[in-house]
């Protein structure tokens, strides 16, 4: 079964946001657990933003969260952001395309 992690935020400075999960993408290269990111705003509710991160499993997840550069980033994109973010921690019980 796959996970998915869900952090939603609020910034007025998502530009700088992306800047740094590029810049985490290209530190954990190799290492990274991630199999899939998507970051999106909220069409009704501007600098509402989600970051949807994939991974193979809750395991995989929790290494991912486990390395000393997803702190770091999160540390510089709490910075960046209006307030905590919000995690939601999904088991995917279903994935179909269309």
């Amino acid at each position: 079964m796959s996970f998915i992690q869900v952090i939603e935020f609020r910034t007025k400075r998502i530009d700088e946001v992306r800047a740094a999960g590029d810049e985490y993408v290209k530190a954990t290269a190799g290492r990274s657990k991630v199999r899939r990111q998507l970051v999106a705003e909220d069409r009704d509710n501007a600098g509402r933003y989600f970051l949807m991160v994939s991974f193979d499993s809750y395991e995989d997840a929790m290494q991912n969260s486990a390395m000393p550069e997803t702190d770091a980033v999160a540390k510089k994109m709490g910075a960046l952001t209006d307030g905590a973010p919000t995690f939601y921690n999904l088991d995917v019980l279903e994935d179909r395309s269309f």
